[in-house]
């Protein structure tokens, strides 16, 4: 009687540290289908605008605009750590973006697509924070956020180019 005992208590305890090895390995196969690599952003299909010299100059002394073009920088490379637990810094940043806007580009159109940044910015830092979002929505949330950066970019362009058309002479 006290070898079954022995052998029923070995068995529970042996049967105890398994664990199934297929709940393991679902477990790591999602960790690794929600990280956005590099290679995964630079697959992502949308046309990219740069500011001209003219509009560089322009947006020069604007230092939030600076570090928001560093953040693109950073999610280019798949590097979204500044999404985590970094509210404040994020709200900080959008704020003083429109607050601290060069006069001579302080106008509605530009102002829409700063907000518009603020919204996709707003968006990809909900879906980092959600455990239920996948790979192909955290990557779609990073091109809203590219195209909407891309976006104000274009517009920056437009607004120079169209204060140097008003500068032409009229025959």
């Amino acid at each position: 009687m006290k070898l079954i005992y022995a052998l029923s208590l070995l068995f529970v305890l042996l049967s105890c540290k398994k664990q199934d090895p297929s709940l393991a390995n679902t477990a790591s196969e999602d960790m690794v289908s929600t990280t956005v690599t590099e290679s995964d952003i630079s697959k992502i299909d949308y046309t990219e605008f740069v500011l001209s010299q003219e509009a560089r100059k322009m947006v020069d002394p604007w230092a939030e605009y600076h570090q928001l073009q560093e953040q693109v920088s950073y999610i280019k490379k798949g590097d979204l750590s500044y999404f985590n637990d970094n509210d404040k810094a994020i709200e900080t940043l959008l704020k003083d973006l429109i607050k601290n806007i060069p006069e001579d580009l302080k106008n509605n159109p530009i102002l829409a697509r700063i907000k518009i940044v603020e919204t996709t910015t707003y968006k990809l830092e909900s879906l980092l924070r959600l455990s239920t979002t996948t790979k192909p929505e955290l990557v779609e949330g990073i091109k809203a956020f590219l195209v909407a950066i891309s976006n104000l970019d274009l517009q920056l362009n437009k607004i120079i180019e169209l204060k140097r058309n008003e500068n032409i002479p009229k025959p």
